[in-house]
């Protein structure tokens, strides 16, 4: 599936939960049953510069395409972060480079969030587009 369907199919399904705050909610439980992120893995290489929480986001290529594991230290930027990796997780590093995830605006999670927090996000965008370009020249 592109991103820019499993983006449209992320609003359709976030998008029935109408309070933004259960809608936040609902985000920060689906992180909750994330696979663990290895600590051997919380390295410089996979921290995301720019984030006020310790992030870290790793991306390994199989079969073509790019599959991502992450951890943050709150349950909050968890959940939002894991929104960007169910986005891009399983997709081709020129999909994942060429999308903008526009989920987060559509969905009015953006409007709630801090400056601090969108910025954040936005760093974990570039972390995850530069896994995909590093891919790419592979």
């Amino acid at each position: 599936m592109s991103v820019a369907a499993k983006q449209t199919q992320l609003i359709e399904d976030l998008g029935l939960i109408e309070d933004s705050q259960e809608r936040l909610a609902a985000i920060v439980d689906r992180a909750r049953r994330r696979p663990i992120f290895p600590e051997t893995a919380k390295t410089d290489a996979h921290r995301v510069n720019g984030c006020i929480s310790a992030v870290w986001v790793a991306g390994e290529l199989r079969e073509g395409v790019l599959h991502f594991q992450f951890e943050a230290d709150s349950p909050l930027v968890k959940g939002l972060v894991a929104l960007l990796v169910d986005l891009y997780d399983g997709a081709t590093p020129a999909d994942i480079a060429a999308t903008e995830p526009t989920l987060l605006d559509e969905l009015g999670i953006s409007r709630d969030l801090t400056p601090t927090r969108r910025n954040g996000l936005a760093a974990v965008r570039t972390h995850i587009a530069a896994i995909a370009r590093s891919r790419l020249q592979s």
